[in-house]
């Protein structure tokens, strides 16, 4: 394969990858839109504060964007506590509790895909602390747009519960979670293709479901 057909061939790619984002999180938005009310109606009832969390994430090429996520903690729980967090932080909310379990409070990044911010597969987007420790050859991960799911995110579908219990969640996360998360993560940059996309979807929703990743 010559230089020229192989650059096609990735433009191609990730034309096709674009496309299936646009698609994939128009329609996912009108497909859950019930949940979405249902859900945005609890956090309010709960609380009365907002109903999305809109912290910031570095996205490709390390731009900043706002994440759209349901509101799973207090109001302000950046301020009172670490970034990482631990299925038995005191900041979680009732109606928190439960959507953090379904992975509900991630639905509103289709937004995020619809914008152009994410894709629906992809490295999932971190904090700005986090990315300035990542080394050079880390950084290979700001060279796509972050997603919903990958497959550190399948690996680590309870993250939440091997942090529990932890003093220090930002600490333990570096030391214990983020070394295995970044090697997945950039074993599916290097890797990546349409095709194994649509297989992490499929075992994403196989997850969700209770079945085996």
């Amino acid at each position: 394969m010559t230089v020229d057909n192989g650059l096609l061939r990735f433009g191609r790619t990730l034309m096709m990858k674009r496309i299936f984002d646009l698609l994939a999180s128009a329609l996912g938005l009108v497909l859950v839109s019930p949940v979405l009310l249902a859900v945005a109606l609890a956090i309010k009832l709960e609380d009365g504060g907002p109903v999305f969390y809109r912290g910031t994430r570095v996205g490709m090429g390390g731009q900043p964007f706002r994440i759209f996520k349901f509101r799973s903690m207090v109001v302000d729980a950046e301020k009172r506590g670490a970034s990482s967090t631990s299925q038995d932080d005191p900041r979680i909310t009732r109606v928190g509790a439960f959507i953090r379990s379904k992975k509900i409070d991630e639905l509103p990044q289709l937004f995020n895909v619809l914008l152009g911010e994410m894709s629906v597969v992809g490295p999932r987007p971190q904090v700005s602390w986090a990315v300035d420790r990542y080394t050079s050859d880390e950084r290979l991960v700001l060279s796509v747009r972050p997603g919903i799911t990958d497959p550190a995110s399948l690996y680590f579908y309870n993250e939440g519960e091997l942090l529990k219990g932890s003093l220090d969640p930002d600490k333990d996360y570096m030391e214990r979670i983020h070394p295995e998360k970044m090697r997945l993560s950039l074993e599916y940059v290097r890797q990546r293709s349409f095709s194994l996309d649509l297989k992490i979807i499929l075992k994403t929703f196989s997850r969700i479901a209770g079945r085996s990743a």
